[in-house]
């Protein structure tokens, strides 16, 4: 009889129900002003969620719902010239067969306005807000509105001498 009593109680830990709804991104959506060919316009970027699309996996296994991604370049009285809606199929030349699968289309975003190109940065990688993994891309908008997309492969750096190189390699092309 000398069996000390504690009030604690112990109880099974309750088994942990795993997320059966995919999950969604974060809305987005940047408008901005530039000046191309002697003008001005705006570029208004938007970011959203369509359920109607595959779903992509992040490395966890984790499900999202893809994006897609509204581009619009408005002219200075505010006519169109140049609107598409692009999701990851458009990128499919562009990136690998993991991603084709699996990865989300994260963004795109006003680069430069180069010449009579107006060109944007984008990427399709994994869902995950967390994760650094992606593919860049980038589209080139000409000034007849023909669209290219191709994967990145210029590093950015900040250096002066890098950025030199850059500018002579595109002027022999």
């Amino acid at each position: 009889g000398n069996k000390t009593q504690t009030k604690d109680i112990i109880v099974n830990k309750p088994a942990s129900t795993q997320q059966n709804t995919p999950e969604k991104m974060q809305n987005y959506q940047n408008t901005r002003d530039i000046q191309w060919l002697g003008a001005k316009y705006k570029i208004y970027v938007h970011r959203f969620v369509d359920v109607s699309l595959p779903l992509a996996e992040d490395e966890s296994g984790r499900k999202y719902y893809d994006n897609k991604i509204e581009l619009k370049v408005l002219r200075s009285d505010g006519s169109e010239f140049f609107a598409r809606t692009f999701s990851k199929k458009d990128f499919d030349n562009a990136i690998d067969d993991n991603y084709k699968k699996n990865g989300a289309l994260l963004g795109l975003a006003f680069m430069d306005a180069d010449g009579d190109n107006l060109k944007f940065g984008g990427s399709v990688g994994s869902p995950d807000n967390l994760s650094d993994e992606y593919i860049p891309v980038v589209v080139t908008i000409g000034r007849t509105g023909s669209v290219s997309i191709k994967r990145d492969t210029q590093l950015d750096t900040n250096s002066d001498a890098d950025h030199q190189d850059t500018e002579d390699d595109s002027e022999t092309e």
